[in-house]
């Protein structure tokens, strides 16, 4: 007689299964299975790249900067880790010092494919605005990080309900004093680079409240779903771009698809509440 867990993984296997060909009918989207059309379509039109490649090689081509934010569920950022490896993709992975999030045997596995793992600050959240303590505790997140790999890029966390911006920080310290090249927010310039980013579970939204850039030129190109993304990117209409996806978003099962939709949904509409909140003040 099989065991429950044997007949949980057939369960589970099965149902992935079913979700992924019911997905691929009606066109749902934010599956793995859309991310990885995703991902080949960057491949037929661009170069892609860690964010640490694209700083230290400033090329002028075709190029597309991958970076994803591991805000939560280190197993998903596994699992498109696995994916872009398999199609032949690197990307950069920033992970945050929380726990749950932060998790060696992960960050290493996803280091040994040849990605590029950062450090997802956020200090001045945690030091509650006091700039020197959130520079020692950055000091002692990154030194962390390095006993497990080497970091050469950082980026900020950006949590919607706090009165910090984790980026300030260098505004009083320089990150290059620590042997980093670059802060996706600061390093790259988005007057060539156009940003994608699937904050709030849809692209460039208007939810957005820290992770907003060239907000003007977002605006004038009205992007519903991946599809849309995936239009952009073979009609070129960018010589470089800069996508980020966060892997929580991301699902080959149902349940945790639906949960992330109505769990998503419901910050959105917190957010717009902050957004208008913030006008009036």
């Amino acid at each position: 007689m099989p065991s429950l867990l044997n007949l949980f993984l057939k369960y589970d296997i099965k149902a992935t299964f079913y979700f992924t060909e019911f997905c691929k009918v009606i066109g749902m989207d934010f599956t793995l299975d859309k991310y990885i059309e995703l991902c080949e379509t960057i491949m037929k039109n661009y170069e892609a790249l860690t964010v640490r490649n694209y700083l230290l090689k400033k090329p002028n081509g075709k190029v597309a900067i991958l970076r994803h934010d591991v805000d939560r569920k280190p197993l998903n950022a596994l699992k498109m880790a696995k994916i872009e490896d398999n199609l032949g993709i690197t990307s950069t992975y920033y992970f945050r010092m929380k726990e749950g999030v932060f998790n060696p045997n992960i960050i290493k596995k996803i280091a040994g494919m040849g990605h590029e793992i950062g450090y997802h600050y956020e200090v001045l959240d945690k030091a509650k605005g006091d700039f020197k303590k959130a520079i020692e505790i950055f000091k002692e997140e990154l030194k962390e990080f390095r006993k497990i790999c080497n970091i050469s890029t950082i980026c900020m966390h950006g949590n919607p309900i706090s009165k910090w911006t984790n980026k300030d920080l260098w505004k009083k310290y320089d990150f290059r004093e620590f042997d980093i090249i670059g802060e996706p927010y600061l390093s790259i310039d988005y007057e060539k680079v156009f940003y994608f980013t699937d904050t709030s579970r849809k692209w460039n939204s208007r939810f957005s409240i820290k992770d907003n850039i060239n907000e003007n030129v977002n605006t004038q190109i009205k992007i519903k779903d991946t599809d849309d993304i995936i239009k952009i990117i073979n009609n070129g209409q960018s010589t470089q771009v800069c996508i980020l996806v966060h892997p929580n978003r991301w699902n080959d099962n149902f349940a945790e698809w639906f949960i992330e939709l109505i769990w998503q949904n419901a910050k959105n509409m917190g957010k717009a509440a902050i957004k208008k909140y913030k006008k009036l003040i």
